[in-house]
């Protein structure tokens, strides 16, 4: 049988057949999606630290009254191993009695020059990837390391397994925020009013 009369018989059968017996191509269809790398903190409860009522009488008169410490869990999950730092941003920074070691706690309403306190962070109790890490800090933004607990304002703090000096990467971190309030001397405000109390600090997670 000669080339020809072969191509006339398969033309003729794909005439009559199923088309999809006679297909020349089939298609693949590929789906899916490339996600970045993303963790996300959170404090109990909520990060709301509430000292109630504090009786002016019970103020130190020309030095600071601190404030029972308050502890909250901070746990940042990730979807894989990320490198990142958590990072403290004043939003009164303006009110600080110590700037660059202390957070402020607001000014009093009525009477706006007039600093009320100080608030101090510490990250303790660290768990990462269910092993005990250690706290880093960084001053110039990562260049240099050294172990330290305080969480002072815009500085980085890492996280690393002990012995390593250098953050790594980590999925799940498991820690104790330890909240310290502490309010200016009496003599140096007014209180004949209820004065209400204004701290506020953004945990700033940050990638590497």
């Amino acid at each position: 049988m000669n080339t020809l009369l072969r191509r006339l018989m398969t033309l003729g059968l794909c005439l009559t057949a199923t088309p999809a017996l006679c297909a020349s191509s089939v298609e693949v269809t590929l789906s899916g999606s490339i996600i970045p790398s993303a963790c996300t903190p959170t404090l109990s409860p909520s990060g709301v630290v509430d000292h109630g009522r504090v009786p002016a009488r019970s103020l130190n008169q020309y030095e600071f009254t601190q404030l029972p410490s308050k502890k909250l869990d901070l746990h940042v999950s990730c979807n894989e191993p990320v490198l990142y730092v958590l990072v403290g941003v004043d939003n009164r920074a303006d009110s600080s009695v110590g700037p660059g070691f202390y957070y402020g706690l607001g000014n009093n309403v009525h009477a706006p020059d007039e600093r009320l306190g100080s608030v101090s962070l510490a990250i303790r109790e660290v768990m990462a990837d269910d092993q005990r890490a250690l706290v880093l800090a960084s001053s110039n933004q990562g260049e240099t390391w050294f172990p330290e607990s305080s969480a002072y304002p815009d500085t980085f703090m890492g996280f690393a397994h002990p012995g390593t000096l250098v953050p790594e990467r980590h999925r799940l971190l498991s820690a104790t925020l330890e909240i310290n309030t502490s309010i200016n001397a009496a003599a140096y405000l007014t209180l004949d009013q209820e004065v209400p109390l204004d701290g506020s600090i953004v945990l700033d997670l940050r990638y590497l």
